[in-house]
């Protein structure tokens, strides 16, 4: 049996992209307090990926040893956008394996996300709004240096406030999200767990 394609209306920067599913994160080995518990909303998490200058991102080496590196990037229609030379350690790790970890510069009020990346050539129909943010934001054009362009999507996300740790340790799931609108994210995420 054939499989069907799932389409769906193309997201505009006007027409936001329903918040995943946020749940209290349970961390092994920790009690933590179901008083004046509360998960953070998904917003919180986005003013700080939007706002974050400097991210981390972890890879896998193909010897499965981890790689973690600083990268500029910006945040831009629930995905992470960012360039990366062609020869470097973290994209010669993501064409071999397109899973990564994503996590924003304060560890403080810390957004970590999991996901997988594709590389977007400068064809693509987002390219121009993702190099207009990224000037904007770094003071430089990222169309000079001729590198690869990347963008993550998640599929699931941590929210740590360390003021309040206990009471909003939050956890998002976007794989619900996404299989419902039909994104490959979410098609292939659905069966992880």
């Amino acid at each position: 049996m054939a499989r069907q394609a799932i389409r769906r209306k193309p997201r505009t920067q006007d027409t936001p992209a329903a918040a995943p599913r946020a749940t209290r994160l349970a961390v092994a080995g920790y009690e933590l307090s179901a008083k004046k518990a509360r998960v953070l909303p998904w917003r919180w998490a986005a003013d700080r990926l939007k706002r974050s200058r400097q991210y981390w991102i972890a890879t896998t080496r193909p010897n499965g040893a981890p790689h973690l590196m600083i990268v500029w990037g910006v945040w831009l229609d629930d995905s992470f956008w960012f360039s990366t030379g062609a020869a470097s350690r973290k994209a010669r790790n993501l064409a071999a394996n397109p899973g990564c970890a994503i996590g924003t510069d304060d560890a403080g009020e810390a957004v970590v996300l999991e996901g997988t990346v594709e590389t977007i050539g400068t064809a693509h129909a987002e390219f121009d709004r993702f190099a207009a943010a990224y000037k904007k934001k770094y003071a430089w054009d990222v169309r000079e240096t001729a590198q690869p362009v990347h963008r993550f999507r998640p599929a699931v996300g941590f929210g740590l406030y360390e003021k309040r740790f206990e009471q909003t340790a939050t956890r998002w799931d976007f794989r619900q999200r996404d299989a419902a609108q039909g994104t490959a994210a979410g098609r292939s995420a659905s069966t992880a767990s």
